[in-house]
């Protein structure tokens, strides 16, 4: 019997589960709050409240982790509260996913980036995240845990996609010389992780992203273009008004290959790029209206 354990059971987990559920997997998921522990049990799945819990009986059950949960100053909190029972489990656990970002690459001026080039993280989230895949790593290495790292690009999908913000009149143009975006829809993240669980290679670190790295501003006015609406006027980076956060959005520019997955996993995107995946997330909206 599989059973997937889903450490902070989110957005990208939830995509992956409803491949699961029907093929018989039990997933347990770990969730900070009572009510999202709720939903979880309404759709299908086990769920725990964590860290309040204690792990250790979870661990010995599970089959496959999956780490969805984002390091901050104090690292890894799944390593801080688990670490040793992850090592305890290592033996009976055949697959263990920790979800990272592309962002550990950093900034290469709209250059190409793949698994191999050297990771220099421009941004303090960037920093967190590399610094969290070398402990995972460590971890690995010390107790045979069957790690695979999942480098992730800008997730969009159902109810996080550019759609709302044109209607109501908030989309921005932002323009940057030279300033491109990688994307991964939702689905294609989780048919990556279920291709991964069928095919493990430990140690492997896979780029989850689509074919077409593209402006921003592209991206905003392709949405307006769809919904039939007007172009969000455009505004220069430069003078424009941003919080420090969407800021540092900006701060990194590259094209991230994703030959890896494509090969070894033998993945064929669903969404190759943003143009087939917003068509289809419309779709899907009239489709439920």
């Amino acid at each position: 019997m599989s059973h997937l354990l889903s450490f902070g059971h989110g957005y990208s987990a939830q995509a992956l589960a409803r491949i699961l559920l029907p093929q018989g997997w039990t997933i347990t998921g770990t969730t900070r709050s009572v009510q999202k522990a709720k939903e979880l049990q309404r759709s299908g799945l086990q769920a725990v409240v964590w860290p309040d819990a204690d792990m250790a009986d979870h661990l010995a059950k599970a089959t496959h982790v999956l780490v969805s949960v984002g390091p901050n100053a104090e690292g890894d909190p799944v390593l801080r509260g688990v670490k040793d029972q992850l090592r305890a489990a290592a033996g009976t656990i055949k697959w263990l996913g920790y979800l990272s970002t592309t962002g550990v690459y950093g900034d290469h001026n709209g250059g190409w980036v793949d698994e191999a080039t050297p990771l220099a993280p421009s941004t303090q989230r960037g920093h967190f995240r590399m610094e969290a895949e070398a402990e995972w790593q460590q971890l690995a290495k010390q107790s045979g845990l069957p790690l695979h790292i999942f480098r992730l690009a800008g997730i969009y999908g159902p109810d996080r996609g550019p759609f709302a913000k044109v209607r109501n009149g908030t989309a921005r143009r932002i323009i940057k010389e030279n300033q491109v975006f990688s994307r991964i829809h939702v689905d294609d993240i989780a048919q990556v992780l279920q291709a991964s669980i069928r095919q493990p290679n430990a140690g492997a670190i896979y780029n989850l992203c689509d074919d077409d790295a593209a402006p921003p501003q592209d991206v905003i006015g392709y949405a307006a273009e769809l919904l039939g609406l007007p172009l969000p006027k455009a505004e220069p980076f430069e003078t424009a008004e941003m919080t420090p956060m969407a800021r540092s959005f900006y701060a990194e520019s590259k094209r991230v290959r994703n030959d890896r997955i494509k090969q070894e996993l033998g993945i064929e995107l669903l969404y190759p790029d943003y143009r087939s995946g917003l068509s289809a997330l419309l779709a899907g909206e009239d489709t439920t209206l």
